[in-house]
């Protein structure tokens, strides 16, 4: 947080008029400041949104994205929830307002994932489940919800995958884990002790560990083979998993391709015995 406030106050005796109107709001609301489009910085510094283009250029950056995503990246990995939950309504005007603009916040994190996205990195993911002996996925809190997702549709398609959810049970899970079994590790800002104890053990055993997290910052990174990069800072109380989500729909659609012929006649066999059930409506 300090290298990026504090080259915005070495610059100050440099700054004209409007600049300096936007340092003053910058420097007084670090909290909420980060999640701010071009359009509300604008409009609570009382300048103009070329104005605050400008201003990130003037500092060092290529522009308001990158300019932005240094000040978040600095910011939420401090912000308690409670801090989180009170920054929603500095930027949000009204609760209607703020619904669209959620939607649009989702769309825009989507786009930024896509535009950033390593494609190799999400190659040699998916050659790395698709040859994985044992899969095992570990998540704690709010992200067991996407390990979850995950491991339902892995397991589906290899019946070897498991969802390591309770702490407790991480050094038991991996006792027996080799270089022939794969760790996907998620985890994202405020990032989860647990998590990385894992991911850390599993490399020390020669697994192959896959890291899916948020930013290059991420302290799941040193840890991992694969890295594979989704944003989901969110001016709320809670973690935005709309883009992280995506990445999952993207990778077990790409294993699916890719075993395709293999997989038909699993899944074939599955739909046999549901219908055996009856496991759907109707």
């Amino acid at each position: 947080m300090q290298e990026v406030y504090q080259n915005i106050t070495n610059k100050l005796p440099e700054m004209s008029k409007s600049q300096r109107k936007i340092a003053k709001y910058v420097l007084g609301n670090t909290e909420s400041v980060p999640f701010f489009t071009v359009g509300q910085l604008a409009k609570m510094a009382g300048v103009s949104e070329a104005t605050v283009v400008r201003f990130s250029t003037f500092l060092g950056y290529s522009g308001y994205p990158e300019w932005q995503k240094a000040m978040q990246d600095s910011v939420k990995r401090q912000l308690t929830t409670v801090e989180r939950l009170k920054i929603t309504e500095d930027i949000y005007d009204s609760e209607d307002k703020a619904v669209y603009e959620m939607f649009q916040a989702e769309i825009n994190r989507i786009q930024k994932m896509a535009d950033q996205f390593d494609i190799k990195a999400f190659h040699q993911a998916v050659e790395a489940i698709i040859n994985a002996k044992r899969i095992f996925i570990v998540a704690n809190r709010s992200a067991v919800s996407l390990g979850s997702f995950l491991e339902f549709y892995l397991d589906l398609l290899f019946e070897n995958t498991e969802l390591i959810r309770n702490p407790n049970g991480i050094s038991e899970k991996l006792f027996r884990i080799n270089e022939e079994d794969i760790v996907i590790g998620l985890s994202f800002a405020r990032y989860t002790k647990n998590t990385i104890d894992a991911v850390s053990f599993a490399k020390d055993r020669g697994a192959n560990v896959i890291a899916i997290t948020d930013t290059s910052l991420s302290p799941l990174i040193p840890y991992a083979n694969i890295v594979l990069c989704s944003p989901s800072e969110m001016p709320s109380y809670i973690d935005s998993f709309v883009a992280p989500l995506s990445l999952l729909n993207a990778l077990l659609t790409a294993v699916g391709r890719k075993k395709r012929k293999e997989i038909e006649k699993h899944l074939t066999d599955i739909e046999e015995v549901w219908e055996r059930f009856k496991i759907f409506y109707g």
